[in-house]
């Protein structure tokens, strides 16, 4: 999937949390960040730290890649 904002990457994160049969706060207590910060990053909020939403993203097990064109 071709990722071009926040909002596209909040939709796999939800998807494959659900898909795990995660909870927010399972998550949240997992990845040592607030409730709050998964509420946000799941709406696609754009002003989510990239360090957390990494941790969050590895800790689901979802694989990133960057292409340089």
């Amino acid at each position: 999937m071709y990722i071009k904002n926040l909002s596209d990457l909040a939709k796999i994160i939800v998807k494959t949390r659900k898909a795990q049969g995660l909870t927010q706060k399972d998550v949240a207590f997992a990845c040592n960040v607030g409730i709050r910060y998964i509420v946000d990053l799941e709406n696609g909020k754009e002003t989510c730290e990239i360090g957390k939403a990494l941790k969050i993203v590895n800790m689901l097990g979802i694989k990133l890649e960057v292409q340089d064109e």
